[in-house]
């Protein structure tokens, strides 16, 4: 027997031979009178239909009550096994939560959490069984590329990686293609027919190089650059820099998160710096740079004027992670001063950083708009004096760098055959008729007299 009850909380009864039992419980803590599972899930719905004054966190409450008491009231010999999925562990009715979760009632809590560098590494071994992978596939440099990827983001790389592979005529997934697709879940598909006008394009240039040049000018604690493109993406960004962790951190000092703060406002910096204007290209940058540095603020004890004070919690981590201050309205307009500070700081630092080197902004911007689309390793070069055709050659670099431009095609391009054979190449050598394998189009080594 499988009951399911409960909206707000996916919840699964899993017992056997139970008769009117828990349907009778349930029925009895909800309504009062037995009825049916089916009546219980009507009721319920009717009272959020009709409102009734209770919010949805008021019904969630009202439905932890239900539970407590079916956990308590059933006292048949039949072991019931109760399954309850929750993403809201942070209920509004603390007082109903943590009576569902006290000692005895539920053995064993589980929580999911985005994967580890193993965990993803496993999951794209589960994802890619059933794809044929080219020789040069490696897949724990993938698993380090996309830290914070969850199962869902993986198996969605795997498909477009799969895709992507099929449209070029190949029949294995290289590297190439899991990269290219990482960087199409994270910024989508290039949108070749938005027109930018010249200005735009060296605004975007320049915005997207100050990023790239403050992160390398703080390489023992910012993300090396992989890739800078100033090639609009659908997913809104006219161009972006991508950073690709060489190993996966777990914890990030202060020194960390403020290069972080830095690097996020160096492209408003540049456009300062070069254009003495600011643009509307910024608004993430500064909405991510404003989380972090509030966050120094008020959890990581980071602030001078705070001190180690907790001044804020999380509601919930794996839902929007908002944060709850915990203090009165008086100190939560000096974090703000704080949050001020610290932003404009960092910002000034990054403008001084791109002042001192503005000839290799220049430089990098110029290459930048011949080429649209820049390895990390082709900036480097040009810092270093070199000539960035030749990066390629001498990269050292654990991730595969990315295609310089992409080329478009008036013909379709030809499916690979259906047929399930290998390619002539694969095959092996025939035989003559002495058991001696020769290369086509070779004749066997004649004895010498």
């Amino acid at each position: 027997m499988k009951n399911t009850f409960g909206s707000a909380l996916g919840l699964t009864i899993f017992g056997e031979s139970h008769g009117a039992g828990v349907g009778a419980v349930l029925d009895g803590m909800a309504a009062g009178v037995p009825v049916d599972q089916a009546a219980l899930a009507a009721l319920m719905d009717k009272r959020r239909a009709r409102g009734d004054g209770l919010s949805t966190a008021r019904v969630e409450a009202d439905e932890i009550r239900i539970l407590s008491g079916v956990v308590d009231g059933h006292t048949t010999g039949t072991p019931i096994t109760l399954l309850i999925e929750n993403h809201n562990t942070r209920s509004a009715d603390y007082a109903a939560t943590a009576a569902l979760l006290r000692p005895g009632r539920f053995d064993r809590r589980i929580t999911v959490d985005r994967p580890n560098l193993a965990g993803r590494y496993q999951t794209l071994r589960v994802h890619t069984k059933n794809i044929k992978l080219a020789e040069d596939v490696d897949l724990n440099k993938i698993a380090q590329a996309t830290a914070g990827a969850v199962g869902a983001d993986l198996a969605n790389l795997v498909n477009e990686a799969a895709l992507r592979a099929v449209r070029q005529g190949r029949k294995a997934v290289n590297q190439q293609d899991l990269l290219s697709s990482f960087e199409f879940v994270i910024a989508g598909s290039e949108k070749k027919g938005t027109v930018l006008t010249e200005q735009e394009k060296r605004m975007v240039a320049y915005h997207e190089v100050g990023h790239a040049l403050v992160a390398h000018f703080q390489k023992n604690n910012a993300m090396p650059v992989s890739k800078i493109t100033i090639v609009p993406h659908t997913q809104g960004a006219l161009g972006y820099t991508l950073h690709l962790p060489e190993e996966e951190k777990f914890l990030m000092t202060e020194e960390d998160l403020l290069a972080e703060i830095r690097s996020l406002l160096a492209g408003r910096s540049a456009e300062e710096v070069v254009f003495a204007s600011r643009s509307s290209g910024a608004a993430n940058d500064i909405e991510r740079a404003t989380d972090i540095a509030r966050k120094m603020v008020t959890m990581f004890g980071m602030s001078e004027k705070y001190g180690m004070m907790g001044l804020a919690t999380v509601h919930n981590q794996y839902l929007d992670g908002q944060l709850g201050l915990t203090c009165g309205q008086e100190t939560a307009a000096g974090i703000d001063n704080e949050v001020r500070a610290i932003i404009e700081r960092c910002h000034g630092e990054a403008i001084q950083i791109l002042k001192d080197n503005r000839e290799l902004l220049d430089k990098i911007a110029a290459y930048l708009l011949e080429k649209e689309t820049i390895t990390g390793a082709e900036m480097v070069a040009i810092i270093e004096g070199r000539d960035p055709a030749l990066a390629e050659v001498t990269l050292d670099s654990n991730i595969e760098p990315p295609a310089r431009a992409i080329h478009m095609v008036s013909e379709p391009v030809p499916m690979p055959p259906a047929s399930s054979q290998e390619p002539e190449q694969d095959k092996e050598p025939e035989a003559d008729s002495d058991g001696d394998q020769t290369p086509d189009g070779e004749k066997p080594d004649q004895p010498q007299e």
